[in-house]
């Protein structure tokens, strides 16, 4: 009889500490999917974030193409300008 309560003292105490591992394991669970909502948040933030970078990037870039553009076309026509005088220069001498 004694051997019965000492079993089953052992076995109220493997139970007890099932529960309290089940517990814990369950706070642990809470835990890590609270830190997991919140990276995931986190990373949907960081992804609207690139988003806006690559738009202004892309803006910015575009700006970029069309100030090259314009000085390209602008340092043609000064180019054009400054050949000009020579060309009325030397046409005029060849007149003489």
């Amino acid at each position: 009889m004694e051997a019965i309560k000492k079993k089953m003292q052992m076995l109220k105490l493997d139970k007890e500490n099932a529960i309290d591992r089940a517990e814990q394991a369950e706070t642990d669970k809470k835990a890590a999917e609270d830190k997991c909502k919140q990276l995931e948040e986190e990373l949907l933030d960081l992804q609207k974030k690139m988003k806006q970078t690559e738009d202004e990037l892309d803006k910015f870039s575009e700006g970029l193409k069309d100030a090259q553009e314009k000085l390209e076309l602008s340092e043609k026509k000064a180019a054009d300008v400054s050949e000009e005088p020579h060309t009325e220069q030397t046409h005029s001498a060849s007149l003489h």
